[in-house]
């Protein structure tokens, strides 16, 4: 059941870098399994070193004045990769992730994004807005949604 949540997003600070970077580290390492020491080694090295190079591209999601979430978008091609929506387990699967995708969609031609395979519940979310797969790896797909309505209501 979807609840009518209010959610705000505001620019992230300084201080939500160890927020931030433990929300992408989740993310990646929920769904890629049995990575050996090293690979993990690896992708916190980039998490700590690429979270506060984005630092002012991310948005917090706030909710009854506490962080929930983050969404990160950045200038893709013709359109824009949506390049991370976390929510705290929590508050999923109650309408917030839809919402702000579904913002996103309607203001822009194109949305692109990365979802690990082992994510169906995201994946299922972006099939059922629309994304088509464009790209497979060995654990995960690149998607991209095409918003026909996009030049025309622009006119």
């Amino acid at each position: 059941m979807r609840d009518n949540i209010n959610y705000k997003l505001e620019p992230a600070a300084k201080d939500d870098l160890k927020l931030l970077k433990s929300y992408k580290l989740k993310t990646i390492l929920d769904y890629a399994k049995d990575l050996p020491k090293e690979e993990i080694d690896e992708i916190t090295n980039y998490v700590d070193t690429t979270v506060p190079t984005q630092i002012n591209d991310y948005k917090i999601i706030i909710i009854n004045k506490q962080k929930v979430g983050c969404l990160l978008l950045e200038k893709y091609e013709d359109g824009i990769l949506i390049s991370e929506l976390y929510l705290n387990a929590n508050y999923r699967r109650k309408g917030i992730g839809t919402n702000i995708l579904t913002n996103i969609l309607n203001t822009s031609p194109k949305a692109y994004l990365w979802v690990y395979k082992e994510n169906t519940p995201a994946l299922n979310l972006y099939q059922k807005l629309d994304f088509k797969i464009k790209q497979t790896t060995k654990t995960r797909y690149f998607m991209e949604y095409d918003n026909p309505s996009y030049f025309t209501s622009k006119v």
